[in-house]
């Protein structure tokens, strides 16, 4: 692992920026949508910070790990599609309301766009979800295209998003970099064979960014683009 402030990567063609934890702080939305969810059921709420150990693996996953604070394994999944139907509502409603956007995003993508990468948001929340929450922050227009964790059969950590990303830009995988917050992402950049840079703020399923097998622990996404890119503009130098 490489933690470096000169860092730099050489022949990256594409850029590849996971959501929750790598531009957005949603940690928020989430604890209000799920403790809506367990309210609905009876149950009592769990604490944002613990419900942030789940995230990461898609909204299916995320309901059932929050289901299994409350209640019994052999109880699950008789709640499981109710479940997920309320906190899907809730979360429509409130989506981007309880969130912060992360210091230095605007300014990393905008230099990504102004040096001519193409850029995707690759996630594993549900594709309806990523772009209204790009939207919320006037975001969406820095991404040439937005993956979900419901646009391709699997999902990060499989490689799938990324190499479909790839294709879409007619790159290879080596010539990629993919930039997010959690093992999952580095996992599925090594998998796919993409370079991968690291966020020091997000999630990490609670777990140290330490433990992560990525190529470099970047201070931001202002940080990403200083490593990414072959000749720092002025902006980016200072």
């Amino acid at each position: 692992m490489i933690q470096n402030p000169h860092l730099r990567l050489d022949g990256i063609r594409a850029v590849l920026i996971d959501l929750d934890g790598t531009l957005v702080d949603t940690a928020g939305d989430f604890g209000v949508a799920l403790n809506a969810m367990l309210a609905a059921l009876g149950a009592a709420p769990v604490p944002t910070g613990r419900l942030m150990t789940f995230v990461g693996k898609g909204t299916a996953n995320l309901v059932r790990k929050t289901l299994a604070e409350r209640f019994p394994d052999n109880e699950i999944e008789s709640l499981f599609a109710r479940a997920q139907d309320k906190y899907e509502a809730v979360y429509t409603s409130i989506n981007g309301e309880n969130t912060v956007l992360y210091p230095e995003v605007r300014e990393g993508l905008a230099a990504l766009r102004e040096a001519g990468l193409p850029v995707a948001c690759i996630t594993n929340k549900q594709h309806r979800f990523a772009v209204a929450l790009l939207e919320h922050y006037a975001l969406a227009d820095h991404f040439d295209l937005v993956y979900g964790g419901d646009s391709w059969p699997r999902r990060k950590p499989d490689p799938m998003p990324l190499i479909k990303a790839c294709e879409a830009f007619g790159v290879s995988p080596s010539q990629a970099v993919l930039v997010g917050d959690s093992g999952n992402d580095a996992q599925a950049a090594r998998a796919a064979g993409c370079a991968s840079l690291t966020v020091p703020y997000g999630y990490n399923h609670g777990e140290s960014i330490q433990t992560i097998d990525t190529d470099g622990i970047v201070a931001s996404i202002l940080g990403a683009a200083r490593a990414i890119l072959p000749r720092a503009t002025s902006d980016l130098a200072s």
